[in-house]
Formats: structure tokens, C-alpha cells, sequence
């Protein structure tokens, strides 16, 4: 069973960085993408970055290009979000997400989820 766990959440003031982790089991997601979304309060989620295990092609949202970076580490089965220069809108719920072999901003590409991390950035 696929299991996704994110860990790294919390309160952090504008300008300050946090990193979150997602650790992965249950299947091998060498060919897969990992991809983290964020879900802010009374918004869609939306699409954060996304990582192919194997060879680590990585694609951001304009929102975050910039400030955040995706990468793994294959020897852990754990993908990593790091957020510098954090900003008010970027609170929300952060999940990370698994599955396509190909790289898509689309939820719904994405079959297996976890249970989200709560960021907090205030100004």
C-alpha cells in the first residue's frame, strides 16, 4: 500500500524559509513524477512542483519559481520541498502527491496523496 507522509510544516514569518519532506512507500516510483500542491483557505488547490525520480527533471509554478525547490533523495524514497522567501500567500496546506510518468500540473494525474502539512507565514 502507497503511503506518502509530509512532515516540515509550521509558522514562519515573511522573508524566512522552510523545508518540507515527503517520505514515500509501498511501491518503486523510479519512472514516476512526485509533485507538491498547496490548498489556501476558500481556494482551489493548486500546483506547487513537480520532480521525476529518475534524472530529477523538475518544473515550478511561476508563483514559487524562484523561491522554492524540489528535490529528492532516492536512498530515502523521500522528495523535499525547499521554500525561501516565504511570503503571506504562500500559507496553505501543502500535500505531496505521486504516480504520473510524465510531468503535469493537473491533480487529478496524480493517484496517491498525503495527508498535507499546515504552513503558516506571517507578515
Amino acid at each position: 500500500q502507497v503511503q506518502l507522509v509530509e512532515s516540515g510544516g509550521g509558522l514562519v514569518q515573511a522573508g524566512g524559509s522552510l523545508r518540507l519532506s515527503c517520505a514515500a512507500s509501498g511501491r518503486t516510483f523510479s519512472r514516476d513524477y512526485m509533485g507538491w500542491f498547496r490548498q489556501a483557505p476558500g481556494k482551489e488547490r493548486e500546483f506547487v512542483a513537480t520532480i521525476r525520480w529518475s534524472g530529477g527533471i523538475t518544473y515550478y509554478a511561476d508563483s514559487v519559481k524562484g523561491r522554492f525547490t524540489i528535490s529528492r533523495d532516492n536512498a530515502k524514497n523521500t522528495v523535499y520541498l525547499q521554500m525561501n522567501s516565504l511570503k503571506p500567500e504562500d500559507t496553505a496546506v501543502y500535500y505531496c502527491a505521486a504516480g504520473p510518468t510524465y510531468s503535469s500540473e493537473s491533480e487529478s494525474d496524480y493517484p496517491y496523496w498525503g495527508q498535507g502539512t499546515q504552513v503558516t507565514v506571517s507578515s
